[in-house]
């Protein structure tokens, strides 16, 4: 299983029974196809409809039916279609219980910048802005650094998207629970040393003292 595939499994775990849950653009799309059996979850795109399924196999893709990335999806019985209007309407109006995105950074206050990519046009940050200031729940799906570098920071260099707005961090290293006193390392993966994810990590980690195994 590659590192995506394990964060999105894992991430899938957070989820409760009767969650409205909104999945970002890239990895996150990949927990759908992880949601443990006997969980009810009602996944919300923000490109218009509740009610969404994993992604559609080889060869049934609907053209009609895509996430907000453009990939072809499923619906499952008694989705419902609606406009943008109606699907912000659901953020902003605080009815998502979770909302799972990539960043680019994370810092130890929980500020999330994860929309403006140096040295490229990008067309603004979309729907991040509203999902994690409307969602009650930011659950961060990201590898653990890009190239080498840093990605979960003392204090984030890139324009923000939200401020104090990450609740949970998932990487392929481990799951990360943002507090008030900073970053708290709560699960390792088995296969990294707590002295590897912390040279991997710009911010100095509070190591649990329950410190769990990671499921992999």
């Amino acid at each position: 299983m590659d590192d995506k595939q394990l964060i999105a499994r894992r991430v899938a775990k957070e989820l409760k029974d009767g969650d409205v849950v909104n999945l970002g653009i890239g990895l996150p799309t990949l927990v759908s196809n992880y949601i443990p059996e006997g969980i009810e979850i009602t996944l919300q795109s923000e490109n218009g409809f509740l009610g969404m399924g994993p992604a559609a196999p080889e060869g049934e893709e609907d053209c009609y039916l895509v996430n907000a990335g453009g990939i072809h999806v499923t619906i499952n019985p008694g989705g419902a279609f609606f406009d943008s209007a109606e699907s912000f309407l659901i953020i902003r109006g605080g009815h998502v219980d979770a909302t799972v995105l990539g960043a680019l950074e994370v810092d130890e206050k929980g500020n999330l910048a994860n929309w403006m990519v140096p040295g490229k046009m990008v067309p603004g940050m979309g729907g991040a802005m509203d999902l994690v200031t409307g969602a009650k729940r930011v659950i961060v799906a990201m590898n653990h650094t890009a190239k080498g570098n840093h990605k979960i920071l003392k204090e984030c260099t890139l324009p923000l998207t939200a401020v104090n707005a990450v609740d949970l961090i998932v990487t392929e290293m481990g799951v990360m629970e943002v507090t008030d006193k900073g970053i708290v390392l709560k699960e390792i993966n088995p296969a990294f040393t707590v002295e590897e994810v912390q040279a991997a990590t710009g911010a100095t980690l509070i190591i649990a003292e329950d410190l769990k195994q990671m499921e992999v």
